[in-house]
């Protein structure tokens, strides 16, 4: 027995092999999603079904695609953008879009400042609710 091991306490002297492996298990942790995807939203198209602010539209749809992004259709166009705020926080970074016109222009704007103005989320089943300080903002409900 070498002095270091004389050293370690008895129950350790056999756990040797568990060194190389806290590292992976931190990287492990380091990598969980924990952004409204993580909790619910993922792998789901959400339509928009209540709207504080303007006319609700249910051809307007939200998705999380992959960590990090979201992603849908607008009453116009299709748009995206960066959300990496951990649940139940939501923020979006700025959001980009295609440029065709249409007649819900008007309504697409309201539904883009919607999403900035949004804070929090919860996701209830097949429910999403966005909200900012003044409560409810918008609700989205997914098929399945």
């Amino acid at each position: 027995m070498t002095l270091a091991e004389a050293r370690c306490p008895t129950y350790l002297r056999g756990m040797k092999w568990i060194a190389p492996l806290v590292p992976l298990s931190l990287a492990a942790g380091c990598f969980a999603d924990e952004t409204l995807r993580g909790y619910g939203a993922a792998d789901k198209t959400w339509m928009l079904t209540e709207a504080r602010d303007f006319a609700a539209n249910p051809e307007i749809t939200l998705t999380f695609p992959e960590t990090g992004r979201i992603a849908g259709q607008a009453p116009c166009n299709s748009y995206f953008a960066t959300m990496d705020v951990p649940y139940p926080w939501f923020e979006t970074g700025p959001i980009a879009a295609t440029k065709r016109a249409c007649p819900d222009l008007r309504t697409e704007a309201a539904f883009f400042n919607a999403l900035e103005a949004a804070t929090l989320s919860e996701v209830l089943g097949n429910t999403l609710i966005l909200s900012d300080d003044d409560g409810m903002l918008m609700v989205f409900r997914s098929g399945g």
